[in-house]
Parts: C-alpha cells; sequence; structure tokens
C-alpha cells in the first residue's frame, strides 16, 4: 500500500532537514512526503523546497491539529505516517509497520516503541534547561503520531485531530480510538527517537495537564453512555 508521509513544522530549521533524512534513508520509501508549515519566520519553508519529492503545505489557520488535519486532507496514500520535524525514525519503521497493517487485515492502525534522546542525538541524556516534564530514560510504548502507521479511511470513523486541544489532541485521538474498539497493534521495537528540547510544545506543564484532564474525562464520559 501507498504511504504519505505527514511533517508538521513551525520555525523548524534546526532540525528539519534530519528528519527529512530520516525518511529518505527508510528501507520502504513512502509515496508521498507532505510538509505542513505553520507560518514560519525561519528558512524551513526554503529547506522543505530544496528536496523535489517534498510537497511544500502553507498552514491555512493556526494549531497543531489543523496543520496534521490539513495533511490528512492532501495525503493521496491508503496509509498516512506522521514524523514531527524534530524527531527521527528507525530505517526499518515504515517496512516494518506496513507489512503488520498488510498481513492483518484487522488491523486499522499500528504504533511502536519509543526512546527519547537530546538535541544533539544522544540517548538517555537529559534535555536542556535543567531536564524536561515527565523524562524517563530506556525505551516506551509511544502512543504518539510519530510512532503511528495508519490506515487513511479511519479517519473517516475516529474522526480527526480535535483543535480544541493545542497540545492534547494527539492523545485525544488514540483515547477516542480505543474507545471505538478499534482494532490495532503494537510494535515491541523502538521505531522513533524523540528529541528533548527547549521547545517541545509539551514542555508547557499547565496547559498538558489540564487537555488531559479534559480528555480522560470525555473518555470516561464516552464509556458511561449505554451505546459506548
Amino acid at each position: 500500500m501507498r504511504i504519505s508521509v505527514i511533517i508538521v513544522v513551525k520555525n523548524g530549521q534546526k532540525f528539519l532537514r534530519a528528519a527529512i533524512g530520516s525518511i529518505l534513508r527508510q528501507t520502504q520509501q513512502p509515496y508521498e512526503i507532505i510538509v505542513v508549515d505553520g507560518h514560519s519566520t525561519d528558512r524551513t519553508a526554503s529547506i522543505a523546497r530544496s528536496y523535489p519529492n517534498v510537497t511544500f503545505v502553507p498552514q491555512r489557520g493556526h494549531g497543531l491539529a489543523t496543520a496534521r488535519n490539513m495533511g490528512i486532507d492532501r495525503a493521496s496514500g491508503e496509509l498516512i505516517a506522521f514524523l514531527d520535524h524534530d524527531d527521527l525514525w528507525d530505517p526499518e519503521k515504515l517496512a516494518i509497520q506496513s507489512a503488520e497493517i498488510s498481513n492483518g487485515r484487522e488491523i486499522q492502525y499500528c504504533y511502536a516503541y519509543l526512546r527519547f534522546i537530546s538535541a544533539n542525538f544522544v540517548a538517555d541524556t537529559v534535555a536542556p534547561l535543567g531536564g524536561y516534564p515527565g523524562y524517563r530514560p530506556g525505551s516506551h510504548i509511544g502512543r504518539t503520531p510519530g510512532t503511528l502507521v495508519v490506515r487513511k479511511s479511519l479517519f473517516r470513523e475516529v474522526g480527526r485531530f480535535n483543535s480544541d486541544y493545542a497540545i492534547g489532541c494527539d492523545a485525544e485521538w488514540f483515547l477516542r480510538a480505543q474507545d471505538l474498539g478499534i482494532p490495532c497493534s503494537c510494535i515491541p521495537k523502538v521505531l522513533l527517537f524523540k528529541r528533548l528540547h527547549s521547545t517541545n510544545l509539551s514542555r508547557n506543564i499547565s496547559v498538558n495537564r489540564r487537555e488531559i484532564f479534559m480528555i480522560v474525562k470525555q473518555s470516561l464520559d464516552r464509556r458511561r453512555r449505554p451505546n459506548g
């Protein structure tokens, strides 16, 4: 199946080339790479446009969810994968996960393990500025878009990313899919290297906690309904 890769970025000139490079090193190449740019004021646009196999899409509106949804609308592959501009993939990621979905007809999406790295790509190194909230060394199950490969058709059933959430839109989508009982699988291998640095969105602890509380409450409310 054809795979569309979506990169959402804003002012990402420091890491964008490395992210695109980790896609181009995949043993199974994607059908297309779509970079959705959230009104960058640095060299992000010129970097993305320098790759002939990258489609550059200026974002309309604002916010992470809106950017991801624009990428979904633009994607023409049967499968969609996401990579944040500051993260990296294992070279086997797309091959392993597309095979997992192709071999199991009931599987609608799969995710994998991740490992945190610092800004200079050193594993298990605490991020700058005195550390990172919630940082733990080692590998972890990653229910995050960077590990996700999903059938595009699933977004019609589950819905797209919720723009009501500035940070938690990713967690909210995974929980919505879980509450609906969508068949999925987790690859027991580190396929995403998630970079921790001073400008990560999730460093905004107060917003993050408030949104997670709302997301969990919504999930509990859904489960209490007679029809789920």
